[in-house]
């Protein structure tokens, strides 16, 4: 079986997943089961989209060296993001359908949450690296200014309505510390994704142009995925299988695509025939 074969078959599985799981979650939200179980069953389950696209980032980096190349990592931190990311679901799911109560937060979940988070954030950073975005950004410094001004808005508004009158008052730090740093940290990730796309729009011919259109968008599903989390385990009404837990498979899905076509997008750029290649050997600088 070819590279090419591989990736049509990761394709196939992860869209087969995805469109399995969105009717799963539309069967259930038409049904409207009296039980709580077979909600917290899909809301144990669509982690496995995460799982799928960081154990396939995972593979993949290791044609660029994993660790021995800015390609390398940027592509195993992406994918590492989506594994803290089930290790969360799972953590999440085991309170919820295995102990039968509410999830503690700040826990052991977090773990994985945060993990997510952090792990998108060096990811991005390695892919600005392999993608030469600091001389792009000295040509062009306004698009610097247009990729920390939105998310700056998008940071602004979370706190106006997440944090809107909060009180640390019996209140742990470590949870002060997580609920100001989710909102930051997304923001930063969106930033990171904004301006790596902006300044290379036009990269060997457009061609990743797609694979970063996906990341952006999958990142800002992440990040509506994570303020609304936030925002309704304030107000006491997230509800287990509902739109909030589809925002998460949704994002999961479209990073895990990313990691696919980001992939190919490399291979096809570092080919002996193109004009503009990056080699394992410059990312690694």
């Amino acid at each position: 079986m070819n590279k090419n074969t591989n990736k049509s078959l990761i394709r196939l599985v992860a869209g087969f997943l995805f469109v399995g799981l969105t009717l799963w979650w539309i069967i259930l939200s038409i049904i409207n089961p009296s039980s709580d179980y077979p909600r917290l069953v899909f809301a144990a389950s669509y982690g496995s989209m995460a799982l799928l696209g960081g154990i396939y980032g995972l593979i993949s980096a290791e044609k660029w060296g994993s660790f021995k190349s800015a390609i390398g990592r940027a592509i195993v931190f992406l994918a590492c993001a989506l594994l803290f990311a089930e290790l969360g679901q799972l953590v999440f799911s085991y309170y919820n359908i295995v102990k039968k109560v509410d999830i503690p937060y700040p826990g052991i979940a977090d773990i994985g949450f945060f993990g997510n988070m952090l792990f998108y954030i060096i990811g991005g950073f390695f892919l600005t690296k392999v993608l030469s975005v600091k001389s792009y950004v000295k040509k062009a410094p306004i698009k610097l200014f247009i990729s920390i001004l939105l998310p700056l808005i998008l940071l602004s508004t979370s706190y106006y309505f997440f944090l809107r009158g909060y009180s640390v008052a019996g209140t742990s730090k470590l949870q002060v510390f997580l609920d100001f740093s989710y909102p930051l940290g997304d923001a930063i990730y969106v930033s990171i994704a904004l301006v790596t796309l902006l300044s290379v729009g036009k990269f060997v011919g457009g061609i990743m142009r797609g694979p970063l259109l996906l990341i952006l968008f999958a990142l800002i599903v992440q990040y509506s995925a994570d303020f609304n989390f936030l925002y309704q385990n304030a107000h006491e009404t997230w509800t287990n299988g509902g739109y909030g837990d589809y925002l998460y498979l949704l994002a999961y899905s479209v990073m895990t695509f990313s990691l696919i076509y980001l992939s190919a997008a490399f291979q096809k750029i570092s080919l002996p025939h193109s004009n503009e290649k990056i080699s394992t050997s410059e990312g690694a600088q």
